[in-house]
């Protein structure tokens, strides 16, 4: 079986998954698309299942933006790097205000299939993409300790360069003023440079 049939069957079984009850299904999944990178989201929005793809909406304008200034625009990054996500489903709304933030049980449950596309990957280059994200990698308090900065990590038996990139969300002002706004073109500057990128290119 082809590397891309075990990633279509991959994507049957995780959209067949119903281990959250609080959470809102479908799963949201990308292309079964074949690539030594790896973009790890937060959790989906509202919009995502309905549109039946990652970062469809105002976060994913701000977040192609981005690596458009880098060499790939939205539809290009959609067919060459594989989107995933802490947990996949819509956690459903805050009462305050907001999307819920998953529990640390669902997040648990979920690091199943991530970890299954890194088995199945073997990226060179993971992305988390939001403090949520990241800290499923990296020890991190604070973004600035590590946006801007390529780290080394070992996980589902692949080693692999991880460059953090905050989230782009409408809501956090982080990216938008210092240090944030430096850091993340050092992010993107980073990334840019990087083999696995510059292959794509």
């Amino acid at each position: 079986m082809s590397l891309k049939q075990n990633i279509i069957r991959h994507q049957q079984a995780l959209a067949a998954c119903t281990a959250c009850p609080e959470m809102t299904p479908p799963s949201v999944v990308c292309g079964p698309v074949v690539s030594k990178i790896l973009l790890v989201g937060q959790a989906p929005g509202v919009k995502e299942p309905q549109l039946k793809r990652p970062f469809a909406w105002t976060a994913g304008k701000t977040l192609f933006k981005w690596f458009a200034g880098i060499g790939l625009e939205e539809a290009a990054f959609r067919k060459k790097v594989y989107m995933s996500a802490v947990c996949r489903c819509f956690p459903g709304k805050n009462p305050k205000g907001g999307d819920r933030v998953p529990t640390e049980e669902e997040i648990k449950r979920c690091s199943q299939w991530v970890n299954r596309e890194i088995e199945l990957l073997k990226p060179d280059l993971l992305i988390p993409v939001g403090k949520l994200a990241i800290v499923q990698y990296l020890s991190c308090d604070k973004l600035a300790e590590v946006v801007g900065r390529q780290h080394r990590l070992e996980r589902a038996g692949t080693a692999m360069d991880v460059i953090p990139l905050p989230h782009p969300s409408g809501a956090s002002t982080w990216h938008r003023m210092e240090p944030g706004k430096t850091l993340l073109q050092d992010a993107l500057r980073l990334i840019a440079r990087h083999p696995a990128w510059q292959k794509l290119l």
